[in-house]
């Protein structure tokens, strides 16, 4: 099911007021159908990491397909005055807005790629008008889920392999906040969610079982566990530390002994508090001395990626993990400054005029050109990536010079030997969809398959190592020059 039939409504309209006075702008200055290009990039890894995973893609393709002004929308926006209370748009704007369809062009990596900073996860083409409405909400989709997926991936790096749970749904910034988290998070290597509604829509399997809530309905544990038991035998994960852990714990033998007499057999327990190395360490040996040595250790209680690698560092017997808070909000990171900025417009003449931005920090001074990324390897191992002008491409079969924006005194070259991959794709051809929908499992390998290729230091969580990423010299000659005219330099 698609992100579109998650509103009634167009959703047009989710945009900043400030892209819709642009495009009036544009209109009334006979720019509209200028054409433009714009890329969609990040300038820093969340978390203060090594990498990122896009994620995304998909629904804003499914966002794309849907983009419409209804009769609803353009009623709307009939009713906003400036602030000499007249309209704000005039009539012939708001037609124009309701009966041009979408017309551009979309190259984007495939969802799931791990992405570095300045490189377009996204590159839009065609009219500056209808590329200008489409910033905000394709920041909106993107931005949040590569910042959930990129979590998730480290949660599950730190669990190194056991199956982590997504339980963020009630932590989560509002229902379509939810969603979308809970979507990103399985993209990022989560195995399961709380969330029924994303398990209906996006395939995600669901897990749960009961609260402390239902405990404490009762008169005792073993009465609750027994209730529990005798309605659900087959989902049975007691959730022992309510009152005492570990006589928890017994009460949980008890009842799954009771279970396996009469053919079912007890998934495991839940920890939710206290001292979670120690009380695993405990609860494993009482589970392995009464014959339950496949009963499932799960630990929730606001973990991390940070909190599950210590505690497997002290020796924890934990083989499930539960998290909620931490993963659905991305603590303690609150964004990924996604931003979406011009690179190119098209002369009267029908030449390119590249464009910068420019800014006192050098950080913000943004790419130009046409831009592609040139992901290369050796032996099945990413070794670097290159920005190119899609106008003035490498040569090919020639070896391809690399400069670090941060230090135009470094350079990388990479031999013409080496593999290399394009990552920018075809998405959309004049307003259609031309790339195949993809299933979330499809993506979710990308991700585990993508970070395999990257060296270990890339994937610390402390002082990663920083993945080679530059501008081809071309591109890099290109932006030196533009950023010296724009500051009277020449």
């Amino acid at each position: 099911m698609s992100t579109q039939t998650l509103a009634t409504a167009s959703l047009a309209l989710l945009t900043d007021l400030y892209q819709l006075t642009m495009a009036y702008g544009y209109w009334k200055a006979g720019m509209a159908d200028r054409e433009a290009v714009f890329h969609l990039f990040f300038r820093k890894h969340p978390f203060k990491g090594g990498f990122t995973v896009s994620c995304g893609q998909q629904p804003a393709f499914d966002y794309l397909e849907g983009f419409r002004f209804t009769t609803e929308d353009v009623d709307y926006l009939r009713t906003l005055a400036g602030n000499d209370d007249r309209p704000l748009f005039e009539e012939r704007f708001l037609q124009y807005l309701r009966e041009t369809p979408l017309s551009v062009e979309v190259d984007a990596m495939p969802e799931g790629t791990v992405a570095f900073p300045h490189e377009p996860i996204m590159r839009v083409k065609g009219p500056l008008l209808q590329c200008q409405l489409l910033e905000t909400p394709l920041l909106n989709i993107v931005n949040f889920q590569s910042l959930i997926a990129t979590k998730a991936a480290r949660i599950c790096m730190a669990a190194q392999g056991e199956p982590i749970l997504e339980f963020g749904l009630r932590r989560a910034q509002g229902i379509d906040g939810s969603l979308a988290a809970s979507r990103a998070a399985h993209v990022g290597g989560c195995a399961a969610t709380s969330n029924v509604l994303a398990g209906r829509l996006y395939g995600i399997p669901v897990k749960g079982t009961h609260a402390h809530s239902w405990v404490m309905s009762f008169e005792e544990e073993r009465e609750a566990f027994d209730t529990y038991a005798a309605a659900m035998p087959n989902n049975c994960v007691f959730l022992v530390d309510t009152y005492d852990t570990l006589q928890g714990v017994r009460e949980a033998i008890a009842v799954g002994s009771r279970l396996r007499q009469q053919g079912h057999e007890m998934v495991g327990i839940r920890l939710d508090s206290g001292d979670l190395a120690w009380l695993s360490i405990k609860a494993r040996k009482l589970l392995d001395e009464a014959g339950f040595q496949g009963a499932a250790i799960v630990a929730s209680n606001d973990l991390d990626e940070h909190l599950i690698q210590s505690l497997k560092a002290q020796g924890a017997k934990i083989g499930v993990w539960g998290v909620g808070t931490k993963l659905a909000t991305a603590y303690d990171q609150p964004a990924l400054g996604g931003v979406y900025k011009l690179a190119a417009i098209r002369e009267g003449t029908g030449q390119w005029r590249y464009t910068v931005k420019l800014s006192e920090q050098a950080v913000k001074i943004s790419n130009p050109g046409v831009q592609q990324v040139a992901r290369f390897s050796e032996g099945g191992r990413f070794v670097g990536d290159a920005l190119y002008n899609v106008a003035k491409p490498p040569e090919a079969g020639q070896p391809l010079t690399m400069v670090d924006p941060a230090d135009p005194n470094r350079a990388m070259r990479f031999a013409s030997h080496l593999d290399k991959r394009m990552l920018l794709e075809p998405a959309f051809r004049g307003g259609r969809r031309v790339a195949a929908a993809e299933s979330l499992g499809s993506v979710r390998g990308r991700v585990q398959s993508e970070l395999e290729g990257f060296h270990g230091g890339v994937k610390r969580f402390d002082n990663p190592h920083s993945y080679p990423v530059g501008l081809e010299q071309g591109l890099h000659d290109l932006k030196n020059r533009l950023i010296r005219k724009a500051r009277g330099m020449t």
